[in-house]
């Protein structure tokens, strides 16, 4: 099946090669024209390649058709949006792994990455039961095969990270991620137990909002960012990529806000150990 993206590719492909011969001149001609091999005309319209904003204004000043820009560069944009909407129904159409693979490469070439999470606990810290339950319960959900003790070896294989002594990691968790528990109550303990340990550890901070605070702004849905080239947020139907200066910026001052009310050290263990102490009143942290 051809992807959205894919399809506005080859449109924009479609109509460089108009402007093309409209033009007079073949794909030789235009190359050597603008510089280029003669395979990039090529993957060009062809929608084999995504040509950069500069490609459009030398092909479309090329061909002598300089009005065309404004249209080339509003496909272009279109091009872009379709890319950062990524539908989790073809992302896993074969299953979790692929996207837990996609995870660790992210995670391999990222130093630090913040995030917030409203109502579970993030996959960097799960344990293999938690993500075993988590995985089992998505792919009913969305009716797909459950590669489940796949991906889940691909979470806990980018849980190494955690121990990278060139990365960082800054979470924040709502005090209802501690309590919404879509597992067993055993499995539910054994991974706050694993969250709590985790907390005041070096290169990992973990702060949680607790429930009554003050904040200057809410925290309406999750997200994740990676350094600062990349914003990842998720819905039910789908994941966005942003890395637009504007949004990376409006995401940074969302998590800085949240990051203020935030409770860290031997208070957030406090909280953890009293949502462990709900599933079991002899629990002594």
């Amino acid at each position: 099946m051809t992807s959205d993206f894919q399809t506005a590719r080859e449109a924009l492909g479609a109509r460089l090669r108009e402007l093309r011969t409209e033009a007079g001149l073949d794909g030789k001609d235009l190359a050597a024209k603008l510089g280029w091999q003669t395979s990039k005309v090529s993957r060009l319209q062809n929608g084999k390649q995504t040509p950069t904003r500069a490609d459009l204004t030398a092909w479309a000043q090329a061909c002598e058709q300089a009005d065309a820009e404004g249209e080339l560069q509003g496909l272009r944009a279109g091009l872009e949006m379709k890319q950062r909407h990524r539908s989790w129904r073809r992302q896993l159409a074969g299953g979790h792994r692929g996207r837990q693979e996609i995870a660790v490469r992210q995670t391999e070439h990222t130093a630090m990455i913040r995030g917030l999470e409203v109502s579970r606990i993030p996959g960097l810290f799960q344990t293999p039961e938690y993500a075993r339950v988590i995985f089992d319960t998505n792919a009913e959900f969305r009716g797909i095969a459950p590669t489940t003790e796949a991906a889940v070896a691909a979470r806990m294989r980018r849980q190494e990270a955690l121990y990278d002594p060139e990365k960082s990691f800054r979470f924040l968790l709502c005090e209802a991620a501690l309590y919404h528990r879509s597992c067993p109550a055993d499995v539910m303990a054994e991974q706050l137990d694993r969250l709590y340990n985790l907390v005041g550890q070096r290169r990992v901070e973990i702060g949680i909002l607790p429930f009554g605070t003050q904040l200057r702004r809410t925290a309406p849905h999750g997200f994740w960012i990676y350094d600062r080239r990349l914003v990842i947020v998720e819905t039910i139907s789908e994941e966005l990529w942003l890395t637009g200066d504007d949004d990376l910026a409006l995401y940074e001052r969302a998590w800085e806000w949240l990051a203020e009310a935030a409770e860290y050290g031997p208070p957030a263990r406090r909280l953890i150990g009293r949502a462990r102490a709900s599933l079991d009143p002899l629990y002594r942290p």
